[in-house]
């Protein structure tokens, strides 16, 4: 994969950001040692990014699709309101189970809850509204993701979507496979929706940040 943006300033840009904590360190070293594709991980710079998003938003309730290693939701947990807490939803059971280790032993165990299953299911249960939505699960269900997300999202609440610049694969016409297409029509559908206010990041991989319209 292509990256984004020149790996060197990447590089200088996370030597600029403040360090992660120590329980976030030895998480991105298990997350290497032990799961496959440890790439999908969220790492210093957008953890501290996706943290002082929801510290400004001053966030009581967040959700999270996608949980993968628990790195994200650990980054977002320093930055919640007082008595705030996140909800996470993740369908594997081995990175359930990864994350949830890692969360226990962190400062922040009574603030995050993983909740494991289809995470369509999942949000249907779940009662808004949320503070903040971030969505890093598979490519090609964005567009339901959002859909399922929107009517939770508090009157000024934030969605924000990671991977949306794909490695530059969108710009691709040969690049036919499910989760680029699965981007191209979440892209294409919530720049033109007069539901909400988009903008579109060059942050890593691309996060798209979404704010109701009203």
């Amino acid at each position: 994969m292509t990256a984004i943006v020149d790996p060197a300033l990447e590089a200088y840009a996370a030597e600029h950001t403040s360090a992660p904590p120590a329980y976030l360190e030895d998480l991105a070293a298990d997350v290497v040692a032990e799961l496959e594709s440890p790439g999908m991980m969220v790492g210093r710079l957008e953890g501290r990014f996706l943290e002082l998003l929801v510290y400004a938003l001053g966030a009581e309730r967040v959700l999270e699709v996608g949980t993968f290693g628990g790195y994200s939701a650990l980054a977002m947990a320093a930055g919640l309101a007082p008595g705030g807490t996140i909800t996470t939803c993740e369908v594997s059971p081995v990175h359930a189970a990864f994350a949830r280790r890692h969360i226990a032993a962190s400062p922040h165990a009574g603030r995050i809850e993983v909740v494991e299953g289809p995470a369509l299911e999942t949000i249907a249960g779940l009662e808004g509204p949320f503070d903040f939505v971030f969505l890093d699960a598979d490519k090609a269900a964005y567009l339901e993701y959002f859909e399922a997300v929107l009517p939770k999202l508090a009157p000024r609440g934030l969605i924000a979507a990671d991977n949306t610049l794909w490695y530059g694969r969108l710009l691709d016409p040969a690049d036919t496979t499910a989760d680029t297409e699965g981007l191209r029509r979440f892209n294409d559908a919530v720049a033109v929706d007069p539901r909400v206010v988009v903008v579109q990041t060059t942050v890593r991989d691309g996060v798209t940040l979404i704010r109701r319209a009203d």
